[in-house]
């Protein structure tokens, strides 16, 4: 049945075009029209194709720290169709065009922390960079000059979160050293603040001996440096240590090393200085993740207190929340919640940036008064912006992806709440299936996916994703979920998830989707779920121990919490010991029972299954032996090994073969015809 709803050009509602057709007006010109078919089956030109190619993802944001080369961004992109190179761009003010900067064979991407993370800074229009495939660190004089070697050559070492000082003509970074591995001197990399002479190549090490460092900021005058650090067990959004010390007059030793903030669940990050060096931090001593000021007496003060969070959980460097205005006026910009603000330190007063997102990170002030960060929000893709803080301009530089398509294909997403275990309230965004050119039959019900974020300490937020319009607009309902543990609600929310892992994500997920069928927005017959990583985790986790949901998807999942334990790398190697228990004595039998490897017997619902084969953090085994036992079990499953991939995939073929592999899974179990999903993928078990 074909529903005709476009007259003259101007769609109507199928309410008003039943009113329509019981008038004597006959003679109507249509130009489209809404067809009537099942749930899950409709055609949508939001293809796994587009959804991964001519598409970048923003790494960071950088303005060159000498003031008077304020005219200039920069930014790295990572090129899904360029197999997930990471490629550094610019803008100058005044012009439209952006400039690439890296060369086809290098990729500016570190892999300190293995997530990496500022591997970006820019100083007196020389851009520094680390390179993928040796690790190195170089610079570039401009983008048609090769890229010049400025570290030592040693390969185990990893650099990331730099930044170049004026007055010591120095370097100051974060290093990892590998080598300490390799000739099985340690178990795991050691860690160390150290300054590089660009010249020289000469390193020598500021600060040692915690397991974590970040954020090494140097103050304007050159005298003195602040540094965050942590040790095991911690996680840098558990405890974490704010350090000053001073600097000596060749800028490469450090004395009087002085502890500013510290205590038990005070996580303090990203520290930077005032033009009159004083000390700004974010910290959340009052359940928040507020900006604070130290002022020359020792004097923290909180600048805006609010129930709202700047900045976020530092899984990667150089996301920095706020920026401080160089030219001394006492003018910061900051992110707050999902907004953009203006906040003069000095008089306290604060105003809102109307920019029409609802996503602000990466935050750069210049001396000229322009504000760069990458924003996005429910119908924008991400884009690094200009805002011009006199006119309040707002200016797109770049866009994550062009894409010229009917808002009609759009689900807008919708903020829920839901009860859930021991009286508490789950979060999350519901996304409604829309697609413009179908509605479903009468009285039918559309499947919900279920998705979960990694981390788990992390948040999913509300900015367009095509990989859930691919879903909505096919006729899908998507629940985004921000469990208890993930961040943006304030520390006690945050910290819900301790020793919880496994029970908590798990019931959030469970009971946001028998919510939405309980109050008939959903088929409760067709609940299905997916997550990547820790979401993978919560996935399995979900399918095995529960008996909500009939089919799932797991992207790099973790199906045995010891084999993660016992073969992760050194950043998460501890961040068990909160989520779950210390893997020793009782806390063993904890992680046996929450390992979905070891309950197959309970799990009676089919799976999917996608992983890289260098992934470094789930160790692609565990996808293996989920797989072997599922089938074993004569359960339909889906196994797909990706080759070259790490953990999350960064190759254009490889994102669209888990779209389109993941939906043509849940067509077959549940169905329904897939439109214009040409994919074949072997599925064990399918009758």
């Amino acid at each position: 049945m074909t529903v005709l709803t476009k007259v003259f050009g101007t769609q109507l509602s199928l309410r008003l075009l039943s009113r329509i057709a019981n008038t004597s007006v006959t003679k109507l010109t249509f130009k489209m029209s809404i067809t009537t078919s099942d749930y899950g089956s409709w055609r949508s030109p939001i293809t796994s194709k587009i959804v991964s190619e001519s598409s970048v993802k923003f790494q960071e944001v950088h303005v060159d720290s000498c003031p008077e080369n304020a005219d200039t961004v920069y930014w790295g992109e990572l090129r899904f169709d360029e197999g997930g190179r990471i490629v550094v761009c610019s803008q100058k003010v005044g012009e439209d065009k952006n400039t690439s900067w890296t060369p086809k064979d290098y990729n500016a991407r570190t892999r300190v922390h293995e997530y990496g993370g500022g591997a970006i800074f820019v100083n007196n229009k020389v851009v520094y960079f680390s390179n993928y495939k040796d690790q190195q660190m170089y610079s570039q004089s401009s983008p048609d000059e090769a890229p010049q070697l400025i570290t030592t050559g040693e390969k185990t070492w990893r650099y990331a979160d730099g930044s170049f000082n004026a007055k010591t003509s120095k370097i100051y970074c974060v290093r990892e050293d590998h080598s300490v591995v390799e000739s099985k001197k340690a178990k795991e990399p050691v860690n160390t603040v150290v300054t590089i002479d660009p010249v020289t190549k000469q390193q020598f090490i500021l600060a040692e001996g915690a397991d974590f460092y970040s954020s090494p900021r140097v103050s304007p005058d050159g005298k003195k440096i602040a540094w965050v650090q942590w040790n095991h067990p911690n996680m840098p959004w558990d405890s974490t240590e704010l350090w000053t010390g001073d600097l000596s007059a060749t800028g490469d030793a450090v004395s009087n090393p002085k502890q500013i903030v510290s205590g038990t669940d005070i996580s303090v990050m990203q520290p930077s200085w005032t033009p009159n060096n004083e000390l700004l931090y974010i910290g959340d001593q009052t359940e928040w993740w507020n900006l604070y000021h130290v002022n020359a007496n020792g004097d923290h003060t909180n600048l805006l207190p609010r129930d709202k969070e700047t900045g976020g959980p530092h899984w990667v460097f150089a996301f920095y929340g706020y920026a401080v205005d160089p030219k001394g006026t006492g003018r910061i910009v900051l992110n707050s919640g999902s907004e953009l603000g203006e906040l003069n330190m000095n008089t306290k007063e604060y105003q809102k940036l109307d920019t029409g997102f609802t996503s602000h990170t990466c935050m750069n002030l210049t001396a000229d008064g322009h504000v760069y960060c990458v924003a996005g929000s429910p119908t924008k893709f991400e884009c690094v912006i200009r805002i011009n803080l006199e006119t309040k301009e707002v200016k797109i530089l770049q866009e994550s992806k062009s894409l010229d398509m009917d808002t009609g294909y759009y689900s807008i997403p919708e903020e829920i709440s839901w009860k859930t275990t021991n009286d508490d309230v789950s979060y999350g965004y519901l996304y409604p299936p829309k697609n413009k050119d179908f509605v479903a039959p009468e009285g039918t019900k559309p499947p919900l996916l279920v998705q979960v974020h990694g981390g788990p300490t992390s948040q999913t937020s509300n900015v367009l994703s095509l990989k859930k319009q691919y879903f909505t607009s096919r006729g899908f309902a998507v629940l985004d979920v921000n469990y208890r543990g993930s961040t943006g609600y304030g520390k006690t929310y945050r910290h819900k998830l301790r020793a919880k892992w496994g029970i908590s994500d798990i019931d959030d997920c469970c009971f946001g989707a028998l919510y939405l069928g309980d109050i008939g927005r959903v088929d409760e017959n067709k609940l299905c779920i997916d997550g990547g990583s820790a979401g993978g985790y919560t996935t399995l986790a979900c399918l095995t121990f529960k008996n909500v949901f009939k089919a799932g998807a797991s992207h790099y999942g973790i199906g045995d919490l010891e084999a993660l334990a016992g073969d992760t790398h050194k950043f998460e190697s501890r961040y068990l010991d909160n989520l779950i228990a210390p893997y020793t004595g009782d806390g063993i039998k904890i992680y046996k029972e929450r390992s979905p490897i070891n309950y197959i017997e309970k799990l009676d619902c089919p799976i999917a299954l996608f992983q890289g084969d260098e992934d470094k953090i789930v160790p692609p085994n565990q996808a293996e032996m989920m797989y072997k036992a599922v089938k074993e079990k004569g359960i339909p499953t889906m196994h797909v090994l990706f080759e070259g991939e790490q953990h999350g995939f960064r190759k254009a073929e490889n994102i669209q073969t888990a779209l389109d592999g993941e939906f043509y899974f849940f067509s077959k179990v549940f169905g329904f015809k897939a439109a214009d999903n040409d994919i074949k993928i072997p599925i064990a078990n399918l009758k």
